[in-house]
């Protein structure tokens, strides 16, 4: 059998057009959001909005807290996405470099709650944290997420790979697990820890569901939560809520754009392959 082999014009085609079609919703969003209230529903549509209005943005700030959500947002995301990746990291690293009964069962069952859907663990979580008097709070958005069994796979896959040689000669000369794991495997592992923070901190920015059960007042409201309540409110200015929506994709387009260099090679250290 003769294996079909595409050219470089019809692949350049195909990834043109898998392109547009990923990102026209991006850009509806975007034009819906600059387009005048009394445009929004004209037929034809128009993509390129005649005139651009920003009158959404403007009432977006001025009638809902969005900097508060922002700022809840921001918080929240960095907060976990830096406890994630340590723990995560730490984790992997005794998978992989120390010898105790029964690590491989144990990392067999940290995989094993990858396949526990988070909806199974709602009202457990819910019990617990009004028990504690935590919900609505910061701990309440925290704590249930401060393990990562995807990222200590994914970090786990990299350590394997990387040359024992360096951490022997440290071991040799007196260091411990500790300085060993802060000034040589961390040095060595920088692509695949941007990598899971990238995840980390897209995951929590996009969290939804467990701040919809645990959050009641709007003062501690995430932005997806916030934008939420708000389409309901504004069930017709939808230049208003596309404008959250746009304000809400910026700052996770500027983690990806600053850490992209970071994710191919991470993905590579991983062993994972497409």
């Amino acid at each position: 059998m003769h294996r079909l082999r595409l050219g470089k014009p019809t692949i350049i085609v195909v990834m043109v057009a898998g392109a547009i079609v990923f990102l026209f919703p991006f850009v509806w969003m975007i034009s819906t959001s600059l387009t005048a209230p009394g445009n929004l529903f004209r037929t034809p549509p128009q993509l390129i909005p005649q005139p651009f209005d920003v009158s959404g943005y403007v009432q977006l700030f001025e009638n809902e807290p969005m900097l508060r959500w922002m700022l809840n947002s921001i918080l929240v995301s960095g907060v976990l996405t830096v406890i994630q990746v340590t723990t995560s990291a730490l984790a992997a690293y005794g998978f992989t470099r120390l010898e105790f009964p029964g690590r491989n069962a144990l990392f067999v069952l940290v995989l094993a709650t990858l396949m526990v859907p988070f909806q199974v663990l709602i009202v457990p979580l819910f019990v617990e944290f009004k028990s504690m008097n935590l919900l609505d709070t910061y701990a309440a958005l925290i704590l249930p997420d401060i393990a990562m069994p995807f990222g200590i796979f994914l970090l786990r896959q990299a350590f394997l790979q990387l040359p024992r040689e360096i951490e022997e000669a440290a071991f040799v000369d007196g260091a411990g697990h500790i300085r060993v794991f802060f000034s040589i495997v961390v040095p060595m592992s920088k692509p695949i820890l941007a990598t899971v923070a990238i995840f980390s901190f897209m995951g929590a920015w996009n969290s939804f569901l467990w701040p919809l059960i645990a959050i009641h007042s709007t003062d501690m409201m995430t932005l997806p939560l916030g934008l939420s309540n708000m389409s309901g409110v504004y069930d017709k200015n939808w230049n208003m809520v596309l404008a959250g929506a746009a304000v809400s994709v910026v700052p996770v387009i500027a983690v990806f754009l600053f850490a992209q260099r970071y994710v191919l090679q991470g993905v590579s250290m991983s062993g994972l392959k497409g």
